[in-house]
């Protein structure tokens, strides 16, 4: 940024960008001039204003003399200019507190971080749950009625999966029984991938081993389950609050539309594993996707790692591109933190 931005230059372009931040509404010579801890005439200002405009960094939405930041200078001031300090204490406690880990499952976990997120930001809250391929400490079937059964899996990392599948209408509880101690003996301390492919192997050798209707569960159940699933789930929170942003009708066609891919999960889920590629907090806008392009918003991502350190997932916020990137930033970090001190309890 110093190659083409002398102080002055950086500080009127500080100052216009905090503005926006501020009120969104675009900032004039004069205004700037009065903020100024420095006594710079209104014409040095514009003549300022014009050269950080050349340079692609301030646009005018109107003819007036005020002017917004461009996307790429919103990018240089979250990257270059901001300052991003410690979560404050406030935020702090209220998301420690909230994701008190004591008898929760990481589900649970999940959905408290994602809503104390939503709730403190006022913006959309993003997280993605890892797909379920960690080693199993718990697996059993329970009988719900008559051609039904629950299937509950719970893993060494805590998280709990629930399936209800069809059963034959004469299986008995008792059955589910034997199903579920095979599975005990055989699967626990491996992952669903694993224990796919032990299961199919094992019962072309044991076929009079287990009652052929515990057998049907097993592999209509487990067998089919693991590797076919590789999308990781998406939980999102607070959709509403992006409506926040619209001022206009166009404003809202577009948000919409992001509604819609959130739904479809289009395009979030390549971004989010975007941010499982890097190191930290990462920031998304503009031309880093067509969803943001049109909508005026941005996203705050950190990626989580389980006791392995392997990155498994990743949460953040989805709001305007003016959102309060100095608190939002570590308090999406310090979340990020505390799904990984669950994991590795």
């Amino acid at each position: 940024m110093e190659e083409f931005l002398d102080r002055r230059s950086q500080r009127i372009f500080q100052l216009i960008v905090d503005s926006y931040m501020e009120s969104g509404e675009p900032v004039g010579s004069s205004t700037l001039s009065r903020r100024l801890s420095e006594s710079l005439s209104p014409a040095t200002i514009r003549n300022i204003m014009a050269h950080l405009e050349k340079v692609g960094l301030l646009y005018s939405p109107h003819t007036s003399a005020g002017r917004l930041p461009t996307e790429q200078g919103l990018k240089l001031y979250v990257q270059g200019l901001l300052d991003i300090g410690p979560i404050s204490e406030i935020d702090k406690q209220i998301l420690e507190s909230n994701l008190d880990f004591q008898n929760r499952s990481f589900d649970e976990v999940l959905n408290e971080a994602i809503t104390t997120l939503t709730g403190l930001s006022q913006c959309t809250g993003i997280v993605t749950a890892p797909t379920y391929n960690s080693p199993l400490k718990h697996v059993e079937f329970i009988y719900l009625s008559q051609g039904q059964a629950l299937v509950v899996m719970v893993s060494n990392e805590g998280m709990i999966e629930n399936r209800i599948m069809a059963i034959p209408e004469d299986m008995t509880p008792a059955h589910l029984v034997e199903a579920g101690n095979y599975l005990s003996a055989k699967l626990i301390g491996k992952t669903l991938d694993e224990a796919k492919a032990l299961i199919t192997k094992e019962l072309e050798f044991e076929k009079n081993q287990l009652h052929a209707i515990a057998k049907h569960v097993v592999e209509k159940g487990l067998a089919t389950w693991g590797a076919s699933e590789s999308l990781p789930t998406l939980i999102v929170k607070g959709q509403s609050n992006l409506l926040n942003v619209a001022r206009t009708a166009d404003d809202v066609s577009h948000i919409q539309r992001l509604f819609e891919s959130l739904e479809t999960k289009a395009g979030i889920l390549d971004l989010l594993d975007s941010a499982k590629q890097g190191e930290g907090v990462q920031v998304f806008m503009g031309a880093n996707s067509p969803l943001f392009h049109l909508s005026g918003c941005s996203m705050i991502v950190a990626p989580y790692k389980n006791s392995h350190h392997d990155v498994v997932g990743a949460i953040g916020v989805l709001g305007p591109a003016r959102q309060n990137y100095g608190r939002i930033i570590p308090m999406v970090n310090y979340a990020a933190q505390l799904i990984e001190k669950f994991l590795k309890k």
